[in-house]
C-alpha cells in the first residue's frame, strides 16, 4: 500500500467534543497512515490539547505536532502542515467531521491503480443532528471533466475528503491566504497545470452542517469575498465574461438571504435528502 500522511489543521475556537469525535474516526480506520500531522493554528484550550495527548497515547503511528502562537488561517497553517509531510500522498482531515472507516483504504486503493490521478475527493452525507441518521447527500461531480465544467460555478470538491499528491501542491504554489476559498483556489490552479482529478462515487466522510455552518455562509464580508474570488477566476480565463456576471448574481442573492431562507436553497439545489 502507499505510504500517506494525514493533515489536520485546529484553532481555539472548536468545540473540543467535535474534535474528539473527528481524530476518533482517526483511529478506526482499517487503513492506517504513516504518520498524522497536526497544525495548531495558535494556542488551543486546555480541553482541544488533551484531545490531542490522548489521540497521541492511543494511535499506533507517529503524530507531528506544528505549534503556532497566532492564529494565521487556514491557508497559512495548511501551507506548513504540508511542508511538513514526509510521504507524496497527504490525506486532508478536518477538526469536526467524521470519516468513514474504510476511507483511507478505498481511497488509496484507488490511487493505486490510477496513478495519474493527483487529486481525490469523494462525496460526502451530511448531518445536523444525530451522526447516525446524516440527512442529505452532497453529489459532486465524478471524472476529469466534469469537474473541471462544474468548477466554472461551484467548488467540485469537499475539502475534508481529499487525498493528495504533496508534489502536485508545491508544484503549483502551495496553500496560500485566502479567506473562505484556500481548497478551492488550490484545486483551480492544479487543474490549471493540467493535473488529473476525480471524485470517487461513494460517501467517505460525515459533515457536520448544522445552523452555525449556514449563517455563516452569508453576509456582506463572504459576498466580498465571492466576488474577489469570482474576479481571479476570470482574471486567469478560468471562466468567462457571462460566467462571471451569472456567478456573482446568484452568490449575492444567497449571501444575502437570512440563514434559514440560504439552509433551504442549499438543501434544495445542492443536497439530496437521505432516503
Amino acid at each position: 500500500m502507499l505510504k500517506f500522511s494525514v493533515l489536520i489543521s485546529v484553532y481555539k475556537n472548536e468545540k473540543p467534543e467535535y474534535f474528539k469525535i473527528a481524530l476518533d474516526s482517526m483511529l478506526k480506520q482499517t487503513l492506517q497512515p504513516a504518520e498524522y500531522v497536526i497544525v495548531k493554528d495558535g494556542l488551543l484550550s486546555e480541553a482541544l490539547d488533551a484531545c490531542i495527548d490522548d489521540f497521541e497515547m492511543h494511535v499506533a503511528v507517529p503524530v507531528k505536532i506544528l505549534a503556532f502562537e497566532k492564529n494565521r488561517g487556514l491557508g497559512l497553517a495548511l501551507r506548513d502542515g504540508v511542508f511538513a509531510c514526509r510521504n507524496e500522498y497527504i490525506a486532508r482531515m478536518d477538526s469536526d467531521d467524521i470519516a468513514k472507516p474504510e476511507r483511507f483504504l478505498k481511497q488509496i486503493t484507488y490511487l493505486e491503480k490510477n496513478t495519474e490521478i493527483v487529486l481525490l475527493g469523494s462525496r460526502i452525507t451530511e448531518f445536523s443532528a444525530n451522526a447516525e441518521y446524516p440527512d442529505t447527500i452532497t453529489e459532486l461531480p465524478l471524472s476529469d471533466d466534469d469537474i473541471r465544467e462544474y468548477a466554472k460555478s461551484r467548488n467540485p470538491f469537499r475539502h475534508m475528503t481529499i487525498i493528495y499528491r504533496k508534489s502536485a501542491i508545491l508544484d503549483v504554489g502551495n496553500y496560500r491566504s485566502f479567506l473562505w476559498f484556500e481548497d478551492y483556489d488550490l484545486w483551480i490552479r492544479i487543474m490549471q497545470r493540467g493535473y488529473k482529478v476525480e471524485n470517487l462515487q461513494e460517501c467517505l466522510v460525515n459533515v457536520r452542517a448544522n445552523d452555525a455552518m449556514f449563517a455563516r455562509r452569508g453576509g456582506w464580508k463572504y459576498l466580498k469575498q465571492d466576488f474577489y474570488f469570482q474576479q481571479y477566476l476570470y482574471n486567469i480565463g478560468f471562466i468567462g465574461t457571462k460566467v462571471f456576471y451569472k456567478n456573482l448574481i446568484l452568490r449575492f442573492i444567497v449571501r444575502i438571504l437570512p440563514y434559514r431562507a440560504r439552509k433551504k436553497i442549499y438543501c434544495i439545489f445542492l443536497r439530496k435528502e437521505m432516503k
